[in-house]
């Protein structure tokens, strides 16, 4: 039998965690992340490439304005830090309307300025949603947010996403926001990587939301940030780790016991650094184990945004 997993949203302002098996799918956000960051695989760490420095962000030529990426010194999402402020500019906060009042329940990535990548465990057909730029601190008005409505019909979740297997995979959505994002120091577009691109066993990977600290503990007001190494396909599927049953070639797997993706983190970006420099993102945060969001042998899985490049694109172009 598969290991059971937890899907990794989150109710207001609740954590939104990965799917764990069997799949729980919960609308309610909170990622973990550990106070402490492991070193990469060959105990140094990653390195910045040449590049500008401004106002403490790193940016690389010719990207339009910065992508701000600023690597962290330590983790929590679970086990992660608190975030350089805005330094995922591509990060954003899904919420949902109860109440009149709106709520975190999973991240996401603004891949262009009017479309927002999640997963598809995050949407519900009943629920009213907008997306939140800019965002750090979700406790105070810091004025580089922006709040965008979307639109029911503007919700396109993948054709083969069953919210009842997370493990059978497409767990991943597109949201198409009702005006475009303006763009600036705070707010940029997050970069896929090429089709078909795998990353190799230790690669140093980022995770980033405001998904809880622990299994089942508080949400954190701040974006938190948590170093998240890539376990590859044969280990991860390995019978005392995840196993065949539960993952497929269109995810990825990252961290482990000590950093991990927990509710509220859902949908959010998994965040590695190309040879250019550059940052990608290549997952998207889907699911945990039902044992706890840290579990030994259980990392966090992604859907593997690489895998989907063509249905990104033609979606997009079918509904410009």
């Amino acid at each position: 039998m598969a290991p059971s997993r937890k899907a990794l949203c989150s109710p207001p302002r609740a954590p939104s965690q990965p799917h764990t098996s069997p799949p729980t799918h919960t609308d309610t956000g909170g990622g973990t992340h550990n106070a402490f960051t492991p070193p990469p695989p060959d105990g140094t760490p990653p390195q910045r490439p040449p590049g500008v420095f401004r106002e403490g962000y790193f940016c690389i030529p010719p990207s339009p304005g910065c992508h701000a990426a600023v690597l962290p010194h330590g983790s929590r999402v679970v086990n992660g830090q608190d975030a350089v402020p805005y330094s995922w500019p591509w990060q954003i906060s899904l919420q949902y309307e109860r109440d009149g009042t709106f709520s975190h329940t999973c991240g996401g990535t603004l891949i262009a300025p009017d479309w927002v990548m999640t997963a598809a465990h995050c949407i519900s057909s009943t629920l009213t949603y907008e997306v939140v730029l800019g965002e750090y601190d979700m406790s105070s008005a810091e004025g580089p947010e922006q709040r965008i409505p979307v639109a029911a019909d503007d919700i396109f979740v993948h054709p083969k996403w069953n919210r009842f297997c997370a493990a059978c995979g497409n767990d991943i959505a597109l949201l198409k926001l009702r005006r475009n994002a303006v763009l600036n120091d705070y707010v940029q577009t997050g970069r896929l990587p090429p089709a078909g691109t795998v990353l190799p066993n230790g690669y140093p990977c980022y995770l980033s939301g405001w998904g809880r600290l622990t299994t089942g503990g508080p949400l954190p007001d701040k974006l938190q940030d948590a170093l998240m190494p890539v376990v590859d396909h044969e280990q991860c599927t390995q019978p005392d780790w995840w196993g065949s049953l539960a993952i497929r070639t269109t995810m990825i797997c990252a961290g482990g016991a000590e950093q991990a993706g927990c509710n509220g983190d859902s949908g959010g970006p998994l965040n590695c650094q190309a040879e250019d420099g550059q940052w990608e993102v290549h997952g998207i945060a889907s699911f945990v184990s039902s044992l706890g969001c840290d579990t030994p042998k259980k990392p966090t899985v992604f859907t593997r945004v690489s895998a989907f490049n063509d249905w990104i694109a033609e979606t997009m172009e079918n509904n410009s």
